[in-house]
């Protein structure tokens, strides 16, 4: 396979969706199919084919622009460009909001699952920076969906964590492992949950 920079492969991905960039492979687990009762396929499915545009969601202007300089000073490692940093910034807090969780754990969960890189691609096929597995399309989405696009990769990410912690009655430990099909064991979570301290928790 064909190398390619992170600065290629975050700032040309992010910036131009429609370059031909090569996928770099991840190494993160992957979700499990499994069967959804028809309301709570329902709800994802409604959450995920919802579209609004990305908003920073923070009370006071102030607050969000506090924000996104403090998380765009860190994302520089793993996003050199300042525009692509502030616009995927701004989806990971909208996406993470609308889905009642911790823009902060997701920025953790997208470093362990992609470190940023938008075509990443695992051995098993999960794709994109939270990388979702194809089959979720089928049952939530639509075949068609684009699980590289950013936007659609945020959505899909956050709905089916939203969805493991409702399953796990709020205890986000196992829904991280879950969502990284390694339930029973806690090195994902722990890497997730650790990635979030060291680098990532927001006052």
């Amino acid at each position: 396979m064909k190398k390619i920079s992170r600065r290629d492969c975050l700032c040309s991905g992010l910036l131009l969706s429609g370059s031909l960039l090569l996928p770099k492979m991840a190494h993160a687990g992957a979700q499990r199919e499994e069967t959804l009762s028809d309301d709570v396929a329902s709800l994802m499915r409604n959450a995920v084919n919802h579209v609004n545009p990305p908003r920073l969601m923070f009370a006071k202007p102030e607050e969000g622009a506090r924000w996104l300089a403090a998380m765009s000073a860190r994302l520089a490692l793993f996003v050199p460009d300042d525009y692509a940093r502030k616009r995927l910034l701004t989806n990971i807090h909208y996406e993470s909001l609308r889905a009642g969780l911790d823009a902060q754990l997701v920025l953790g969960l997208i470093e362990v699952e992609s470190r940023f890189r938008q075509y990443a691609i695992s051995p098993v096929g999960a794709r994109g920076l939270m990388q979702v597995m194809p089959f979720w399309a089928n049952y939530i989405g639509k075949p068609e969906h684009n699980l590289f696009d950013v936007r659609t990769n945020l959505r899909y990410g956050c709905t089916i964590l939203r969805h493991y912690r409702n399953v796990e009655n709020g205890n986000m430990e196992r829904a991280l492992a879950r969502y990284n099909g390694s339930l029973g064991r806690t090195v994902y979570s722990d890497a997730v949950i650790g990635a979030w301290q060291r680098r990532w928790q927001w006052a």
